[in-house]
């Protein structure tokens, strides 16, 4: 667990295969970690690009949906996308980040269609 005072406050989404090719890293199938923890970059934290490859941690503080947030759960992803050139559709636009299936499914119940994290950089 990491501390309010040392994250950033965001918003993210999720977003489901096909996952390639990416803004990132093309098709190659080496750009996902092993845990299914990624996500694509929201213009908010892209930099030009300079977004591919970092690592965040990222909880779920809140959501629309009620009691959605799994509570004192913290991941790891890694930035392998741009949202805005996903080949498909997030659950909702203009989050700080997408989260793949997995990674959204670990902190927060994945019919969420958003929630509100706390992310930061590793």
């Amino acid at each position: 667990m990491f501390y309010a005072s040392q994250a950033d406050l965001g918003t993210a989404s999720q977003y489901s295969p096909p996952y390639t090719p990416s803004a990132c890293f093309g098709s190659e199938s080496t750009q996902f970690p092993s845990s299914n923890f990624f996500a694509a970059a929201g213009e908010g934290i892209w930099d030009d690009g300079a977004a591919c490859g970092r690592q965040y941690l990222i909880s779920c503080i809140s959501s629309v949906l009620p009691r959605a947030c799994k509570s004192g759960e913290t991941i790891q992803i890694k930035i392998v996308d741009r949202a805005q050139n996903l080949s498909s559709t997030p659950t909702r636009q203009g989050t700080t980040m997408v989260l793949s299936n997995a990674a959204l499914a670990a902190i927060a119940d994945s019919n969420a269609p958003s929630l509100n994290i706390d992310f930061r950089q590793v």
